[in-house]
């Protein structure tokens, strides 16, 4: 059972676990990416769900990520804030590229597309695996230790970041 120690001292891990779902789920619309762009898909409808579904997740936790955590951390390892802000850049990057995609998948229709609207979903889509597997290795390997060093509570100089106290009261 999870205990709010275990959750706050794995918070690192818990970012982790969160990327590699977020693959995954990448992957998973690929695959039906190229299902409907080779006339395999049953409806476009359901692409266009996934689609969006995927990058409403991402939306949400780099929207986390910038509003809570990046502020706490930021706060408890000054250091860090050069990192940070990078990695708030390509958020808004990879904000850009979700537009793009959504907007390209929104377009798409029951017919098979043509080879030039094919190849710009696959090309949007590839970047956007490329983007984000770079910027997740990288938010990986310079935060995940200052993540699980904020502390638990069973610490006694343990203060909690303000966006984990901001939820006791919701």
């Amino acid at each position: 059972m999870e205990t709010p120690d275990t959750r706050l001292t794995a918070f690192g891990n818990q970012l982790i676990e969160v990327h590699n779902w977020l693959r995954e789920e990448l992957a998973r619309l690929g695959d039906d990416v190229d299902a409907h762009l080779e006339g395999r898909a049953e409806r476009p409808r359901q692409l266009r769900a996934h689609c969006l579904a995927f990058c409403s997740a991402l939306t949400l936790h780099h929207t986390g990520e910038d509003a809570g955590a990046f502020p706490a951390l930021a706060e408890r390892f000054p250091e860090l804030r050069p990192v940070i802000e990078q990695l708030e850049h390509d958020h808004l990057f990879v904000a850009d590229i979700l537009r793009d995609l959504e907007n390209l998948v929104d377009g798409l229709d029951d017919r098979p597309p043509g080879p030039e609207e094919a190849r710009r979903v696959r090309v949007t889509l590839d970047g956007l695996a490329a983007v984000l597997e770079t910027h997740f290795l990288y938010e990986e390997k310079k935060i995940v230790a200052a993540l699980d060093g904020l502390g638990s509570p069973g610490d006694p100089d343990f203060r909690p970041p303000a966006w984990l106290e901001s939820s006791k009261n919701d």
